[in-house]
């Protein structure tokens, strides 16, 4: 599974993700735009973008270019690894969250999906 990052902490969000050594998932940083681009293609499996509020400034772009039900913010909430499992089974690929609040949720995302594999 590829995992994409992008917004202000995509660098911490993929570090955050490497630290984690699991099989089957790699990560790397990108863009809203380029992301778009791959996941649409299917060069990219998921997305995790980061902002200051997790509001949806890090999701505007894949919103407006995957549609509504493929993404999915946290906002400055953390989620259970349940949540996370939902989300992924109801096809959520995109997924936003507060910057800081990646320590805490792109090893909770990235667990669920290493899960899928």
């Amino acid at each position: 599974m590829k995992i994409l990052t992008g917004g202000v902490g995509k660098a911490e969000t993929a570090h955050a993700v490497r630290e984690l050594a699991l099989d089957g998932v790699e990560v790397s940083v990108s863009n809203d735009m380029d992301a778009a681009a791959s996941l649409r293609a299917g060069r990219a499996d998921y997305y995790f973008g980061t902002c200051h509020t997790g509001a949806g400034a890090s999701l505007g772009v894949l919103v407006g270019l995957l549609g509504r039900e493929a993404c999915h913010t946290f906002g400055r909430s953390t989620p259970t690894a349940d949540e996370v499992a939902a989300l992924l089974s109801g096809g959520t690929r995109v997924f936003g969250f507060s910057v800081d609040r990646i320590e805490a949720v792109a090893p909770t995302l990235a667990r669920a999906i290493a899960a899928r594999v």
